[in-house]
């Protein structure tokens, strides 16, 4: 098995894609790990299983016929095994086993066979006491992005990345420049919560980037990617982060896959030259993550 992920837009070869098959019953609101998940519960509209099957399906048949090699995880009775780019991550030729919350241990069971493959050489298990989940890992060729939370917030449900995942992946890579991104965190407002650092910015291309400004608790982090990027920005609102606008994904520095609903910005991706394969996601997306947090890349050409 080949591992090689140097950033978010060179070509795929191979991805895990989740399943959405049997992910349980419907919780209670308390039971509930994220805000959007809560809010449409509340709201009398929690994603339905058949939908979601037939979203994610479609997803996979996109990525076939652009030539990708699509595994899945195994599956697991009554669990949602839909976002794999949480329980692990590749940088360069490495795969991570990410240190989850405690109610997504069980995920990573359906990947057990690539993270105990003996001929995947290059393998570490984030140690106790590091917190760390894929989707707040971005990497982008010399630099690695990490958004985390503060020691205050550690305690909430939706603080997936601590402060010591940033030292760590600095220690591994000490020739990368990698960069932590503190997030607003909020529990209970899904309009006021960044879950993962892939749902406030995500690079595109190669040199641009989707991005919600208000996503990052410190102007100091926004105006360091202002420096990296240019400032070529694609500006999203708050409604735009909420429905997922940054949470679109790469085939390549060319192609992208993003929601049909997202009218305004396919219409902008494709006026600055990318081509968008559209296809709805409207109701994964109610669980608080679409393209991207569907997929774990494990090869980019």
């Amino acid at each position: 098995m080949n591992l090689n992920v140097s950033n978010e837009t060179s070509e795929l070869k191979t991805v895990v894609l989740g399943i959405a098959n049997s992910f349980g019953i419907t919780p209670e609101s308390n039971q509930c790990i994220d805000p959007k998940t809560k809010y449409y519960l509340e709201n009398g509209q929690y994603p339905l299983e058949d939908n979601c099957i037939l979203e994610i399906e479609k997803f996979c048949n996109i990525l076939i016929e652009n030539g990708v090699s699509v595994i899945r995880p195994k599956p697991i009775k009554n669990l949602n095994q839909i976002f794999t780019r949480d329980i692990a991550f590749v940088i360069e030729d490495t795969i991570f086993e990410a240190n989850t919350i405690n109610a997504r241990a069980k995920e990573k069971g359906g990947i057990e066979d690539i993270l105990k493959n003996r001929n995947v050489i290059n393998k570490i298990k984030i140690p106790k006491g590091i917190r760390i989940e894929g989707g707040d890992v971005i990497v982008n060729n010399n630099y690695i992005f990490v958004g985390h939370c503060n020691k205050r917030e550690e305690k909430l449900k939706v603080s997936r990345t601590n402060k010591k995942a940033v030292d760590f992946l600095k220690e591994v890579f000490p020739s990368k420049d990698v960069i932590g991104f503190e997030l607003i965190k909020n529990d209970n407002d899904p309009f006021n919560n960044i879950l993962h650092l892939d749902c406030t910015m995500q690079p595109i291309g190669n040199r641009d980037i989707i991005i919600y400004k208000e996503g990052f608790k410190r102007r100091s982090d926004y105006s360091k990617l202002k420096e990296i990027f240019n400032e070529n920005f694609i500006k999203v609102s708050t409604n735009d982060m909420f429905n997922g606008f940054p949470n679109i994904f790469s085939i390549n520095n060319k192609k992208i896959v993003s929601d049909t609903t997202f009218k305004k910005l396919n219409k902008t991706l494709k006026e600055i030259g990318y081509s968008v394969e559209e296809t709805m996601y409207r109701e994964i997306s109610k669980f608080g993550g679409l393209f991207r947090c569907s997929t774990l890349p494990l090869e980019r050409k």
